[in-house]
């Protein structure tokens, strides 16, 4: 009795009883006559099928289309809520409550639709099984008819749970299944159960879409009647600063006003007075003392009075030197001599003190103090030759 047992990696599971059993069939069966033996490898037989790989690139577009419109929607949902930190400053408390309660709502539809297309009942992973559902309905018909014709006992699948150890090329019929499968896909192309799926798949994503764009208009109508709001409520606070900083630019400005016109009145009452006070000769003098000497001046006084000091000490020190030559009653025109010197001084030290007062007074003061400079030496030089001819003429009668 032949016994034809197939194995699926999708639609049957083999456990390890059921392994168990057959080998203990094959075993049995092998007393009465030769066991035939294939197996096939599901996964190599959907890479080769053309209407598979065709829809499984329409399967694998679909998901980057969603994956792309949970970015983007994900993208703006941070970009409101970067908008509403930024304007939270402007906004009242019941309109950052209402803000967040939307970007909430919008948060938590992107998480549907994530669950909707990736979850594990959605449309990602029924799409895979619709889309392998009907190959792996023509892999079953292809390997019955195989088994059937060529009178195999067994038939395993290699992709499936059986841990195959080994298995021999010469038993594997996936090139047969495979080419049953494309005759049987190219005599049924129009009636491909497969594609009025698909088509009706298109029709429930297009709905889904449609939808959402309804969904999408009422969220961007609400967005820009909040969006108008807030520019007019920012319109109106800038409307209030311009006119305040008006009114505080005015206010200075009178008051600035206010300031120098006191000031102007101020100072054209006091004017007269300052004036005449100043072309007084009082005031004059007082400000003509006041100029101050330039440094050159003040080292070139200090030059002359130094010089001046040397001379003094010079003569007196020579007036010492003749009064210790001189007898007695000399010493009494000596006394009258350092009372002229004495009063040279004195006159310089007055000069020293008058170069303190205005340049055109100073200078009156120097000629004059210079005349009485020439007459005291000239008197004390006639005083001087007096002494020597009186010493010249007490040395004659000496001898």
């Amino acid at each position: 009795m032949n016994l034809i047992l197939i194995a699926m990696s999708k639609s049957y599971k083999a456990p390890l009883s059921g392994v168990l059993v057959l080998l203990f069939f094959v075993c049995f069966c092998h007393g009465q006559r030769g066991v035939r033996i294939g197996y096939i490898d599901t996964e190599y037989i959907l890479e080769n099928v053309d209407d598979y790989q065709a829809a499984q690139s329409q399967l694998d577009a679909k998901v980057q289309q969603w994956k792309s419109q949970v970015d983007q929607q994900l993208a703006k949902l941070e970009t409101q809520k970067k908008q509403l930190d930024n304007e939270r400053v402007l906004l009242t408390d019941e309109l950052i409550r209402e803000r967040e309660e939307e970007l909430q709502i919008i948060e938590t539809e992107i998480l549907d639709y994530q669950q909707k297309r990736f979850g594990p009942n959605g449309d990602l992973m029924i799409q895979r099984k619709q889309l392998a559902q009907p190959v792996q309905d023509q892999i079953f018909t292809a390997v019955q008819e195989i088994a059937t014709s060529k009178k195999y006992d067994f038939i395993f699948d290699k992709s499936a749970d059986i841990v195959m150890l080994y298995s021999a090329d010469r038993y594997d019929i996936s090139e047969q299944v495979l080419r049953t499968i494309n005759r049987t896909s190219k005599r049924e192309q129009l009636k491909n159960k497969k594609e009025r799926k698909a088509a009706k798949e298109e029709e429930a994503i297009v709905q889904v879409d449609n939808d959402r764009d309804e969904r999408q208009k009422l969220i961007d109508a609400r967005n820009a009647t909040r969006a108008e709001a807030l520019a007019k409520r920012k319109a109106d606070l800038e409307a209030k600063r311009a006119a305040r900083k008006k009114e505080i630019e005015d206010k200075k400005r009178r008051v600035k006003q206010a300031r120098e016109k006191a000031r102007a009145e101020k100072t054209k009452k006091s004017s007269p007075t300052k004036v005449r006070q100043e072309t007084t000769p009082e005031a004059l003098d007082t400000k003509e003392e006041k100029t101050p000497l330039s440094k050159r001046d003040a080292r070139k006084k200090e030059l002359e009075a130094k010089k001046l000091k040397i001379e003094a000490e010079r003569e007196k020190a020579l007036l010492e030197k003749a009064a210790e030559s001189l007898p007695k009653e000399d010493k009494d025109s000596e006394v009258q001599k350092n009372q002229g010197e004495a009063e040279v001084k004195d006159d310089e030290e007055t000069s020293k003190k008058e170069k303190t007062k205005p340049i055109s007074d100073r200078e009156a003061r120097k000629k004059a103090l210079e005349a009485k400079k020439k007459r005291i030496l000239a008197e004390r030089k006639e005083k001087l030759e007096a002494l020597k001819r009186k010493r010249d003429s007490i040395k004659n009668n000496r001898k």
